[in-house]
């Protein structure tokens, strides 16, 4: 590392989070803060959607991931495509119908308040937990770039550090200050890493492909046991497709910024072009991770003198990156963290609720002082929830995925409960979430199947979300099976919902 890297770093540092204060500009409402008064491009929404769900896993894990496998991962990217697809055509016109700004709005329309209010408490478990992987995973290349210069800190250091610049500029901003700062940071860590693969094919040796591709490096379909490994080809798909429709269409995150979009058309263009951008930054950090296994002659990390396979790309850019470019990237890396999360949870605690439980009704600048409050406790605790995985030592893009098995499940089959099954009551609906979450906890501890080497591994995180999915069906399907009369259809509370906005 050089003098004019750290320069960079620290320059874009404070002008990322003035850039998201300048162009969030002054919260005026409630609704502004919350989906910025729903006047956002659909392109730079697209960007933003991209680096919330991919930023720091894919520029240090997933290049971890090829270099430790092959090009298998790009079968999870169809199936995000795939579900985005469903998500744009089936949920999201039931939401900006109802004029909503939460997604678990519409489980209260068409439930009742005791499932919205379950649902969103999932919501911020899950996403403190998913988000805290995302913050600790940005620690890990800045604890190298610091190694480089004798400066022993420990990850939590780091973690408090960006966690502080990201409270100040969300709270300060809005949902328009991180949708901005999220469009400017994909742009900032995709042409760092063009700029990473012209220098690494101008250091290969020749013939480096041709030697790759004999190692099986570039392998796109594996067929292998889909109980164990993650990137069999029909689980991949599968499993992918679920798990994007339940992060794009029942996560909050996602939804919010989707909200923020001027139209239904717009929400769904920006949804659908995400996953093919998607699909290409995968491929692109794959390729990343193949070449550096040419780079490094495929030694294992531990050899390298690395604590962590996902210290592989951040010692590149360090080490063999030019002066500003390597301080540009890793700026970047820093700036995917603060893809923050933090204004969806506050949305989702005030509006499904403090508002719903709390039956008071409150002017919209009290609910915007309440989100703002709400900002500040969640930062304070993802902080916590990112120190836990300090010593955690396989690609954190696993641990990322893995940790929504747990409810995404139930989060998506509860939405697809009130859609197919017209007859569940809210009732219905509670107990088969509890139950899902319950049994998935199950199915992700328990079975192990055997391994090469005599070791046992646990059931492949991509079957989780679809089987949570059928848990909550099956469930919520045989408790409404018992109710006599007319059915009644969730389309028509939606419907009623359109005359009416949903306080923010």
């Amino acid at each position: 590392m050089h003098t004019l890297d750290l320069v960079v770093i620290v320059v874009y540092l404070l002008a990322a989070p003035v850039l998201g204060i300048v162009l969030g500009g002054r919260q005026k409402s409630a609704a502004d803060f919350f989906v910025s008064d729903r006047n956002l491009s659909w392109w730079v929404v697209c960007f933003a959607i991209v680096a919330t769900e991919t930023s720091t896993l894919t520029v240090i894990s997933i290049p971890a991931t090829a270099y430790l496998g092959s090009f298998t991962f790009l079968a999870l990217a169809v199936g995000y495509v795939v579900g985005r697809i469903v998500v744009s055509l089936v949920l999201l016109p039931r939401y900006f119908a109802g004029e909503l700004v939460t997604a678990y709005a519409f489980l209260g329309k068409r439930f009742g308040p005791v499932l919205q209010g379950t649902a969103s408490a999932t919501f911020l478990v899950t996403r403190l937990l998913a988000d805290g992987v995302r913050l600790f995973a940005t620690a890990i290349p800045i604890k190298v770039m610091l190694s480089a210069y004798d400066v022993r800190v420990e990850y939590w250091h780091i973690v408090l550090v960006i966690s502080v610049v990201t409270i100040v500029y969300t709270y300060l901003g809005g949902t328009r200050a991180v949708i901005w700062v999220d469009a400017v940071q994909m742009l900032l860590y995709v042409g760092g890493a063009l700029v990473a693969v012209a220098v690494l094919a101008g250091r290969l040796p020749d013939g480096w492909f041709g030697h790759a591709l004999e190692a099986g490096k570039f392998q796109l379909v594996d067929t292998t046991n889909p109980l164990t490994n993650e990137y069999s080809l029909i689980i991949a798909v599968l499993g992918g497709a679920f798990l994007s429709m339940a992060s794009h269409g029942a996560d909050q995150l996602i939804v919010q910024r989707l909200l923020a979009c001027r139209s239904l058309r717009d929400g769904q263009r920006a949804l659908v072009t995400s996953g093919v951008v998607v699909f290409l930054q995968f491929a692109l950090f794959l390729l990343i991770g193949t070449m550096l296994w040419s780079f490094y002659r495929g030694a294992a990390p531990a050899s390298l003198g690395l604590a962590k396979p996902d210290e592989l790309f951040p010692t590149f850019i360090i080490h063999e990156l030019p002066q500003g470019v390597s301080g540009l990237l890793i700026a970047g890396i820093l700036a995917a963290a603060m893809t923050s999360s933090l204004n969806s949870l506050a949305t989702s605690t005030v509006t499904d609720i403090y508002l719903k439980f709390s039956r008071r009704r409150l002017s919209d600048a009290a609910v915007l002082r309440q989100a703002k409050v709400w900002t500040l406790i969640w930062g304070v605790v993802l902080f916590g929830f990112a120190s836990m995985f300090t010593n955690y030592n396989d690609p954190v893009v696993k641990l990322g995925l893995s940790v929504t098995g747990y409810t995404y499940g139930a989060l998506l089959g509860a939405f697809l409960l009130g859609l197919l099954v017209r007859r569940a009551t809210q009732l219905d609906a509670v107990v088969a979430f509890v139950v899902t979450v319950a049994a998935m906890a199950v199915v992700i501890l328990v079975p192990r199947f055997p391994a090469p080497g005599g070791a046992s591994v646990p059931l492949a995180f991509p079957w989780y979300t679809p089987l949570g999915v059928a848990v909550t069906l099956l469930v919520g399907g045989l408790l409404a099976a018992r109710h006599r009369g007319a059915p009644r259809a969730p389309e028509a509370a939606v419907a009623a919902s359109a005359t009416r906005s949903e306080h923010p």
